[in-house]
């Protein structure tokens, strides 16, 4: 299939909207830069190979499609796209120093996302049969119940890639960090904190408040990760009480009492006397936070 497609998955209008059923499929960022892409590509004013291109440096795209996100976030959302093969690029420059990426959909990877969608959905029946007897136009849709079991919001639900990629891509956002929501300690944590009962919402305000804490911190904004904000400790940051700008934080009056282990302390010499370097303590946090994650991983198994 090649050219435009009016795929049911897509708009053909300018405003920033998105459809529901492919943000849930794809990511929010990626569903709404797929469908500004195909805005473009139905002006259908560059065709090459039998498909409809158009082109603009990352840059401009933010410029002028997406100034609301940052580049990076725009970086991101571009590349997850062409990670899940349903962007496509080329480079149909005349000359041949000009590097700018043409960019074109894969409407059929896209068709086949479509009809497996249709597949899962329930199906809506219109009730026909009163209206045609009393001659009355009724546009009443007769929605299935909801089984009570699907009302739970359970860790199974919950439980899969896109509240990975959801947090983490919120974490990347406000931190301005580029972590990958597939590694399995970040996932592993995530999960964790899942089955405790904490929500979304709670990972948003925990990584808002961490980011107000240690983001202009040079010696804490390397905390900003997700071994650290979603460990043992998520539930003491997510009641943690905000403090004013005009307020000290409380590390700023007594900074050996911060709550991270004291070999992190860049004036605290190890139990042995040795002053560990910033690459060593790097490496003792990421043992502890892979030894953490398989303690929550074992716990996970055994059902507690």
């Amino acid at each position: 299939m090649s050219g435009i497609n009016n795929n049911n998955l897509l708009i053909n209008d300018y405003p920033l909207q998105v459809l529901p059923t492919l943000a849930r499929e794809i990511g929010l960022n990626e569903a709404i830069v797929l469908q500004q892409i195909h805005y473009w590509l139905n002006k259908k004013q560059n065709l090459h190979d039998g498909r409809y291109w158009t082109y603009r440096s990352i840059q401009k795209w933010q410029e002028e499609n997406f100034s609301f996100w940052s580049l990076n976030t725009v970086k991101r959302t571009f590349t997850s796209l062409r990670e899940k093969k349903l962007l496509l690029t080329a480079n149909y420059n005349k000359k041949k120093f000009d590097k700018t990426v043409w960019y074109s959909i894969d409407y059929d990877a896209l068709e086949a996302m479509s009809q497996r969608l249709a597949q899962n959905e329930p199906t809506i029946s219109l009730k026909r049969a009163n209206a045609l007897a009393q001659n009355e136009p009724d546009n009443t849709l007769d929605l299935p119940e909801t089984p009570k079991e699907n009302k739970k919001n359970t860790v199974e639900e919950l439980d899969d890639t896109s509240i990975f990629k959801n947090v983490i891509d919120f974490l990347n956002e406000n931190a301005e960090t580029n972590y990958r929501h597939t590694t399995q300690v970040t996932q592993t944590l995530i999960r964790a904190r899942l089955k405790d009962g904490f929500t979304f919402e709670d990972f948003k305000k925990v990584i808002i408040i961490k980011c107000k804490d240690w983001k202009n911190d040079s010696a804490m904004s390397r905390y900003l990760r997700p071994g650290t904000l979603f460990g043992i400790k998520f539930e003491g940051y997510l009641n943690q009480k905000t403090v004013s700008g005009n307020q000290k934080k409380p590390w700023e009056k007594e900074p050996k009492k911060e709550e991270l282990p004291p070999w992190f302390d860049k004036d605290q010499n190890g139990a042995d006397g040795k002053v560990y370097t910033e690459d060593e303590k790097a490496q003792i946090a990421q043992k502890l936070e892979e030894a953490q994650a398989k303690y929550e991983e074992d716990r996970r198994k055994r059902g507690l």
